[in-house]
Formats: C-alpha cells, structure tokens, sequence
C-alpha cells in the first residue's frame, strides 16, 4: 500500500499500519511530491510494525544531494534491516524547478550517476568521482548499513528501463495497465536473480463509476501531460486515444484536455468496482509480471462519508488475505 493514506494525520497512523499488515499486506511505500517527504512514513512504519517491508516509489535524485540522500537511506536501512528498498528516479520538471528551485538537466545522466553512486556509497565504500552530472570528494557514510538497500529505479521507456535492467536491483513501473506491463518488462530482457519489479497501481475501491471515472480524468490530465509520461503513453501506443486530450492541454483548454479522456483509458489505468474486483484487476499485474503490486488508494463517496469505519472495513477487502499468501 502507498502509504500515508489521505486524511489520516501521520500521528494516527499505528492502527492503518497495524490493519494492513492483519489483512495480509506485505509492504508499505511512500511517495514524494508535495506531501510528507519520502523517508518519515517509514520511519514510523519501521518502528511500529517490523516485519513489513519498506520502500520508497520514488524519491527524486534532483532534489537531494548524493550525500544526504545516501545517508537518509542508510538511516532507514539500519532502522529496518533488510527490510527498505530504496527508489529512485528523475521526477518532473514541475517538482523540481517549480517546487524546489533546482535545475532539471540530463534526467537520464543524472538518474544513473545518482545510482551509480548509491550502489558505492551504501557498500561503505569512500567516493572520489567526477561524475557526468556532479563531482564527489572522498565521501563515506560514517553509518554504513550492515544490510545495504537495494536500489530500484523508476523507469518508463526503454532507455531507463534497460539502465534499470543492467544497474539497479529492481524497476518501478507507474501509470500503466496491466497489459502495459508486458511492453514494459520486454525491454529488460531476462532478469537478473532477486531483481524485482514493483508497480504503483492506482485504485479508486467505488462502483460509483462516474465518481471514478471524473476523479480519474482530472488525475490522467495532470500526470500524462508532462512530457515524460505523454512520451511514455505515446511509445505504449495511445496516440490516437490520448491526442485529443494532448492538443486540448497544448492549446490551453484544461477542462476541455479532461473531457477528451476516453472512458476505456481511465478504466486501464485507474482501477474501481467494488474492493473485491479491484482486487482482481490488481491480480492481473501480478500475473503479467509485477512482484510488488503497490496500491494507491484514492478517495470514494463511501471513505468520505464514512470516515474511518469505512477504511477499516475496506482494508480487508483490498488485502491479499493470508498474509503467508504471499506477493
């Protein structure tokens, strides 16, 4: 599960962390964007529930420098070990110049010197590099983890998706479908003993279907028209079906942009129904190759109304079950 849900202060989150792991919930990963920052979720989580795995998806390797983020890492790596997985990946424009006022030059460059040097430092190892994007002197953790994190690697097209393949220790995959999934995992060729692919797979648990559908319309209009992600649906093959929303955003008509979104593309990538068939949607990742299934949890009429009966009801009924069932 992403975690921290919405509407839930961090404080409160002990009983959420305790209800996921009942319900047969194996991991828990944060995200970074304009809410809490990637590491303090699981900070907490590491804490109060130490069997569950952690992991980040994503935090951005612009808007940290080496050294600090390899010490936030190793610090949950010691905190949990053997338990975090650290994800890394170029993030947006928007994020990164809008939002933290850095320089969002050469994504791709930056990306792989940032895991390049994360697979030397969390080792132990003293750094001494001139890198293509940035210069390291003679760096070391003074708090090297016993259990070095995995690094995984956000990847949407071939490029990252082979430098993932080749580097990191596992990919993440975003705002796709299940049948993404296999155009996707073709370009890694076969994979490497132990490298995982997990998936942030977003799931809106209502058979409201206009209330979905509307919700995922305004979410598909705001990701998939930054460039990245648009090229990134444009290699998958949506062209055609996405077009009409790419002019409408060019030529400045956002509600227009929304409306243009084809149902059949919202209910690709945007899962609802009731719990139990978003539960069997989320399945078919799994079966296409995705080890770790991360569910986003968006909001519905019936969490709203309900408040938190309502999550302690629903959770159970997204979760896997047997918590032994595995991912």
């Amino acid at each position: 599960m992403t975690v921290p849900l919405a509407g839930i202060p961090l404080a409160d989150h002990e009983a959420v962390y305790a209800a996921l792991e009942q319900a047969g919930f194996t991991d828990l990963w944060s995200s970074e964007v304009a809410g809490t920052d990637a590491f303090t979720p699981l900070a907490l989580a590491a804490a109060w529930r130490p069997r569950l795995r952690l992991g980040t998806a994503i935090t951005p390797v612009f808007t940290r420098g080496p050294g600090l983020l390899a010490m936030s890492a190793a610090a949950l790596a010691e905190a949990a070990p053997g338990r975090f997985q650290l994800g890394i990946g170029a993030s947006s424009p928007v994020l990164v110049r809008d939002w933290n006022a850095g320089r969002f030059d050469e994504p791709f460059k930056r990306t792989r010197d940032v895991l390049r040097f994360l697979r030397a430092a969390l080792r132990g190892e003293t750094v001494d590099e001139v890198y293509d994007t940035f210069t390291v002197r003679r760096f070391t953790l003074e708090r090297p983890p016993a259990v070095p994190p995995p690094v995984l690697l956000a990847a949407l097209r071939p490029g990252m998706l082979r430098l993932a393949a080749a580097e990191a220790d596992g990919v993440i995959l975003n705002w796709l479908s299940a049948d993404d999934v296999c155009t996707a995992l073709a370009e890694l060729g076969e994979r490497r003993p132990a490298f995982e692919v997990a998936a942030r797979i977003f799931v809106c648990p209502t058979e409201d279907a206009d209330h979905a559908r509307a919700l995922g319309r305004r979410l598909i209009t705001g990701y998939l028209t930054v460039p990245a992600y648009a090229a990134f649906h444009r290699w998958l093959g949506r062209q055609e079906s996405l077009g009409p929303m790419w002019a409408a955003w060019a030529a400045g008509d956002r509600r227009g942009a929304s409306a243009a979104v084809p149902d059949e593309v919202v209910d690709a990538l945007v899962l609802h129904g009731s719990p139990e068939r978003c539960r069997d949607q989320v399945r078919r990742y799994a079966d296409n190759g995705v080890d770790v299934p991360v569910l986003a949890l968006l909001p519905t009429p019936e969490l709203t109304a309900g408040g938190a009966a309502a999550l302690a009801g629903l959770i159970p009924r997204l979760g896997p079950g047997d918590a032994g069932e595995g991912r």
